[in-house]
């Protein structure tokens, strides 16, 4: 067994504004880090196109359509205040969710343990009808209902460590009793969604299909892996997932410039094998792991380094 990293060129031809945080350097910096020699073993391959259908199982279909019809020749324009697209917006993003479509398709036919999808824009900000957040489609919502319904798998779990609230795919799986969505997230911070009170519409019987575990700014290491211990590996271990999703962002890194919590890639690293753990109990260690954030260039490269160094490791 391996671990495969799902990528495409095409992801670097998502253009955002200059000086916009989500930009093309931040996948070139992944990429980089990754050619190291210590990453050979991976199974690299070219994520292909999400069709429409498969965005469907989470999105309207009149608003796929309309992302399509807003994609510009040239230039870039603006779907909200944070979200743009250029001429390659479109294909950048039906990579990113073809590659966390086409990881659970290698994990769960037993050819990979697990996977990692270096892939943007990110995905987890999304909602029905709504770009949001540098985000044009919920990547890994996609993920878990193309586990679900093309599958027949009846419990998913997802696990957001990005330091901002996964609104889009809380909203997109709100009533879907086979997932668990669990989010660990600086608050208050922007979208100001993900307090604990928000449970979920799915599982009332068992405290609701959503869990939050919003954390104060200035959380550190030994505060976050003791939500982890407290909180979060306990419910997953509950739910029993028979596949394990990771939305994977990293700007809960001390360096971040866009929040304030003060996490290290030590952190990431063991907040990924405890993950792994749980889908080594339950899941014969299915894990398909995606970026979301991380806008530092140095933070950003050596957090996914020590993140699919882990992955590597369990997935032999």
């Amino acid at each position: 067994m391996t671990t495969a990293l799902l990528t495409h060129a095409d992801c670097l031809g998502h253009h955002t504004p200059a000086g916009h945080p989500e930009r093309v350097e931040r996948l070139q910096a992944i990429l980089e880090a990754l050619s190291d020699p210590e990453f050979d073993r991976l199974l690299r391959l070219e994520a292909p196109l999400a069709d429409d259908a498969e965005l469907a199982r989470v999105h309207d279909p009149a608003y796929i359509a309309g992302i399509r019809a807003k994609a510009p020749a040239h230039g870039h324009i603006a779907l909200d205040a944070d979200t743009h697209m250029s001429p390659g917006s479109l294909q950048a993003a039906l990579r990113a969710a073809g590659a966390c479509i086409a990881a659970v398709d290698l994990v769960l036919a037993g050819r990979v343990r697990n996977a990692f999808c270096a892939v943007r824009p990110p995905g987890h900000h999304a909602e029905m009808a709504l770009p949001m957040g540098f985000c044009l489609f919920g990547t890994v919502a996609v993920a878990a209902k193309r586990a679900l319904d093309h599958h027949g798998l009846q419990r998913v779990a997802i696990m957001d460590f990005d330091v901002h609230h996964g609104n889009g795919t809380q909203a997109l799986l709100w009533d879907e009793p086979r997932v668990k969505f669990i989010s660990t997230h600086q608050s208050p911070l922007w979208p100001g969604t993900g307090a604990a009170t928000e449970r979920g519409g799915a599982a009332p019987e068992t405290g609701g299909n959503v869990l939050n575990v919003p954390l104060p700014p200035g959380t550190d290491g030994p505060a976050f892996r003791a939500a982890m211990e407290r909180l979060v590996l306990p419910a997953l271990d509950d739910f029993a997932p028979e596949l394990l999703l990771i939305s994977a962002g990293f700007d809960a890194h001390h360096a971040d410039p866009l929040a304030n919590l003060s996490l290290t890639e030590a952190d990431f690293a063991w907040a990924t094998e405890r993950l792994c753990d749980v889908a080594d109990d339950h899941a014969q260690g299915g894990v398909v792991s995606t970026l979301e954030g991380g806008y530092d260039l140095d933070a950003l490269a050596a957090c996914v380094a020590a993140h699919v160094a882990v992955l590597m490791e369990r997935g032999e």
